[in-house]
């Protein structure tokens, strides 16, 4: 089922429609202060265009504008404005301490979380250093044993040799003990 579109102006709030009377009441008492003729609509022009800027409150060209100021009716207005800014300053004091509460939290985590990490870091570098330490000494072991083995290496070549001596004089002393 379609949604019909309908052109039918907006239907002014009980708010909105006291301010603009207080606002109307206003032009009015200072149209007759200053000597403004008060036959001419005060919602057009000259032209007859209208120059109202809440053409919705508009009233009908048949009806007769009350000239004399109602203050108590001003006064209403200027209370209801009073209260709604009064509520608003309330939510933007109330949105701004719950958002400075939250940053605060924010930056509390945060500089937490730096403590956290500065820590973790200082003993990441404690144990870098620990394991390079090692490193070295493991290495320079190494170095040292290889070295330790170049000697080796010809030693083990001396016994090679000192043991084909001893293999060769095992065979001529069996060899003479066999002919006796």
């Amino acid at each position: 089922m379609a949604l019909e579109e309908t052109n039918a102006p907006r239907q002014p709030s009980s708010h909105e429609a006291s301010v603009y009377q207080a606002v109307n009441n206003m032009q009015n008492d200072e149209r007759d202060e200053s000597g403004i003729d008060s036959g001419v609509n005060q919602s057009q022009n000259l032209s007859g265009c209208s120059t109202s800027l809440y053409p919705e409150f508009e009233e009908d060209k048949n009806t007769e504008l009350n000239p004399v100021l109602n203050r108590n009716e001003i006064f209403k207005a200027l209370e209801v404005v009073e209260r709604d800014s009064t509520a608003i300053a309330e939510s933007f004091t109330s949105l701004f301490a719950s958002l400075r509460l939250a940053l605060s939290e924010a930056t509390g985590n945060s500089v937490d979380h730096m403590n956290c990490f500065g820590d973790a870091a200082g003993h990441l570098q404690e144990s870098v250093l620990d394991a390079a330490t090692k490193g070295n000494r493991y290495i320079n072991s190494c170095l040292r044993l290889n070295e330790e083995m170049k000697g080796m290496e010809a030693l083990a070549r001396k016994l090679k040799i000192l043991r084909a001596n001893v293999d060769a004089l095992d065979t001529a002393i069996n060899k003479l003990t066999r002919f006796q």
